[in-house]
């Protein structure tokens, strides 16, 4: 195969028809349910609010709708510390509500995936209540315990020096027992044993309880942790301090692929969708056990490859300025990879976790913010795998506003490292980082309408609203053609018209070493699509590869965020691409239908 970079391409496709799927063919719709619609008047989302905005989801033009936890929790990590998995937190609703949307968006046609939690639980669990109660309790291996070290002063130390997610030590002394639990996230979190098969099956069986209720599928959080080496070595020292990161002793752990095979059974026999986030993990050897065709275990996983480019070396509170050549290498390498390997791809740039796509790769300046989410719709909407749109992506919402002081944030990770630069002593804490990054930028209350509130809620929201929701809001977008909600529904159709190329095509790169512009070719037996973005609030010039215009002939702009720019054909003499510009072009052997 002939490449489109002027150098020659290490990554040029083989053939391939990847095996068909209804949920390779899927976009799904990302709810953080305490953000997204308050129907009570408690100042917190919930399913009743969510059951009302069905008709304006579906008018996007999505498959699946997927729940952040919405099982009963303490909230100490807003719902992934759960402590009943076969009930639902009060504020959200009853499972009978959940009867009823699942309902509702089956009779659209559409589907319901769940958020399972399952490397850990809540310690208000009655699992874990009964295990710590004795460590003779039938429920004490349930999780992870081991004896403490003693220092020379003849204090008890933690068993191994990993380090928490959310700060400190990786280990909770007991006291009362004399032991330490494992928790990678807050203390309050402790990690199940998936070596005791006793925990295993209560999880298949939760599994299964919630596919006969109604839910077709579920998103599987830190599923790779799930698995320890059970010797629980200490962990390179990498950083100051005394903690370190242990992920190479858990996140793909000795017996993961066995554990995922047993829950992969179980989706199988439901025809059931799976997602399973995978952070850690940037091998694509070992993804691919976890994602290949014929494996038996997930649908697809997020990797963290591409949202961790503007992690700076001290961790995801330190300064880095994402790099375009990291962005194509990453987008790239998991792009060629899961096609020519029979994978699949969770396409996403913006979740729960995430800050707010139009901030971190864009610009949210007022002047551009429209221009900038359409840009990024287009780089993400044409690649290939399953797409995840996360609510208030369509209308492109911002990071938080860069006046609000840390006590405005609510997110347990964004606390928990601040309270510990405080600790240390340091002179003082810059909120840059925490405004480009906390996964509290994703988390205020979804912008209805210019009304009070943004129209979530009657009454002051669990979280501040956003100051622009006058501004940005559903309302102002659903019937304006020009709207970045309608810019996002027109990439769905077009997914769903062409799926040959635009779902199963091939994937290639091109124009590599140019530093502004990401361009890449969609392809199959049917045809051909050129995807080319402009990433810079400034006009670029961008000249298309000499071999580009024999490869694809003519063709026609499907889609940009430009609307009078026209192509028929790529000379290979330069274009001006304006601020922000981007465009799906598409050979006439698709012949489009607008």
């Amino acid at each position: 195969m002939l490449s489109f970079n002027s150098k020659s391409s290490s990554t040029a496709q083989t053939a391939q028809k990847p095996a068909r799927a209804w949920w390779k063919e899927s976009t799904v719709y990302q709810i953080y349910p305490p953000s997204f619609k308050d129907s009570n008047g408690d100042g917190i989302g919930d399913l009743q609010g969510i059951i009302s905005k069905l008709d304006y989801i579906q008018g996007l033009g999505v498959d699946i709708v997927w729940l952040s936890p919405i099982f009963t929790s303490p909230q100490v990590d807003m719902g992934y510390d759960i402590s009943d998995y076969y009930n639902i937190h009060p504020p959200y609703g009853t499972v009978e509500d959940v009867d009823r949307l699942a309902a509702a968006l089956h009779e659209r046609g559409m589907k319901l995936v769940l958020d399972l939690v399952a490397n850990h639980t809540s310690d208000q669990h009655h699992w874990f209540q009964e295990a710590i109660s004795s460590p003779s309790n039938p429920f004490r291996d349930w999780y992870i315990w081991r004896k403490p070290v003693f220092g020379q002063d003849g204090k008890p130390q933690p068993p191994n020096n990993w380090v928490s997610y959310f700060g400190g030590s990786a280990w909770e002394y007991h006291e009362p027992s004399g032991e330490y639990y494992l928790h990678l996230f807050a203390k309050e979190q402790p990690d199940l044993n998936w070596e005791n098969p006793k925990v295993r099956r209560a999880v298949h069986d939760i599994i299964r309880f919630w596919l006969e209720r109604g839910a077709d599928g579920f998103r599987m959080d830190v599923i790779n942790f799930i698995s320890k080496d059970q010797r629980f070595p200490d962990a390179p020292v990498t950083s100051a301090g005394p903690w370190q990161k242990g992920a190479r002793h858990y996140a793909c752990g000795p017996r993961l692929h066995e554990y995922l095979q047993e829950i992969g059974q179980i989706l199988k026999e439901y025809d059931a969708f799976s997602v399973g986030e995978m952070p850690e993990v940037n091998d694509c050897d070992e993804i691919i056990k976890a994602v290949g065709h014929n494996r038996g275990e997930l649908s697809m996983i997020f990797h963290f490859e591409i949202v961790s480019l503007d992690h700076g070396a001290g961790g995801k509170f330190t300064s880095k300025t994402w790099d375009m050549g990291e962005l194509k290498r990453a987008v790239s390498k998991w792009q060629t990879f899961m096609h020519n390997h029979q994978g699949w791809n969770a396409l996403y740039l913006e979740n729960h976790d995430q800050p707010r796509t139009v901030s971190r790769f864009g610009s949210d300046e007022p002047e551009n913010r429209a221009m900038s989410a359409k840009m990024l719709a287009i780089f993400l909407g044409f690649q290939s795998g399953t797409l995840f749109i996360y609510q208030g992506q369509e209308l492109g919402m911002p990071n938080v506003p860069t006046h609000w002081t840390i006590e405005q944030y609510r997110d347990v990770e964004t606390l928990n490292h601040y309270k510990e630069i405080i600790t240390s002593g340091s002179p003082g804490v810059s909120l840059t980082e925490y405004r480009s990054k906390s996964r509290d930028n994703a988390r205020t209350p979804m912008q209805w309408d210019g009304s009070s509130h943004a129209g979530f809620s009657t009454v002051q929201p669990w979280m501040s609203v956003h100051d622009d929701y006058r501004n940005l809001n559903a309302a102002m977008q659903i019937n304006d053609e020009r709207s970045v909600y309608r810019f996002w529904a027109t990439i769905l159709r077009l997914r769903k018209e062409f799926p040959d190329t635009l779902v199963y095509g091939s994937f290639e790169l091109i124009s590599s070493d140019h530093p502004d512009v990401f361009a890449y070719v969609r392809a199959s037996e049917a045809g051909s699509a050129v995807i080319v973005t402009n990433f810079r609030p400034r006009e670029v010039n961008w000249v298309p590869p000499d071999m580009l215009s024999r490869r694809v002939g003519p063709g026609a702009i499907l889609l940009g965020n430009y609307p009078d720019r026209a192509i028929r054909s790529f000379s290979g003499q330069g274009i001006s691409l304006r601020p922000l510009e981007a465009f799906i072009w598409l050979g006439v052997a698709e012949e489009p239908h607008l």
